[in-house]
């Protein structure tokens, strides 16, 4: 097994103690488990090239992402910004750790660390390639249950922003999403 692998299996090894659950044809998945495999099957599909650093910090966006719940940050946008950055960092210094267990340097687990945290967004292509994968994974599995519990207006702000945190080759794949006519007509409402 190589040194890559032997890193995803330990990401989805953390991943299988999620206490959270989703279900998918009628059966339990650990929720972050099954988002980072979710997440590699999309690298994979649109940038089968993509390097070690990529390919981990693809698979380890959310890794343990239980640890740091919602509920203990501040209500409200700051403290949700709040939140969400503390994830980066944490996920980041996790990735780091797992990969350093496994023989990479100090430096290539300092790299995949700045993609997690997406450093230089839109100036780092490895930054840049997992927002893409990030909202097409959104956009795939989790915008019709988000859609489902927002008006629309937050939904169509929503697909606004998620489109504009994209390069124009995450927009082009989006555009090549099969969803349902309901969510289509939100994304064509969102792009008029």
């Amino acid at each position: 097994m190589t040194q890559l692998q032997n890193v995803l299996n330990a990401i989805d090894d953390i991943n299988k103690t999620d206490p959270n659950t989703t279900v998918v044809d009628g059966v339990n998945h650990p929720k972050e488990l099954l988002y980072g495999q979710q997440m590699s099957t999309c690298l994979d599909e649109y940038w089968p090239d993509a390097n070690d650093y990529l390919q981990i910090a693809v698979r380890a966006q959310h890794v343990k992402r239980w640890h740091l719940k919602r509920a203990d940050f501040p209500a409200g946008k700051q403290g949700y910004l709040t939140w969400r950055k503390e994830l980066a960092v944490f996920h980041a210094a996790t990735a780091k750790e797992v990969m350093l267990e496994h023989g990479y340097s100090e430096e290539e687990g300092d790299i995949t660390a700045a993609i997690i945290r997406k450093e230089k967004l839109k100036s780092n292509s490895d930054s840049q390639t997992l927002e893409n994968v990030a909202c097409l994974v959104f956009l795939q599995f989790y915008f019709n249950d988000f859609a489902a519990k927002h008006n629309e207006e937050k939904v169509i702000r929503i697909l606004q922003l998620t489109w504009r945190k994209m390069s124009v080759r995450g927009q082009e794949i989006a555009l090549t999403l099969s969803l349902p006519a309901h969510l289509l007509q939100l994304v064509v409402k969102a792009l008029a």
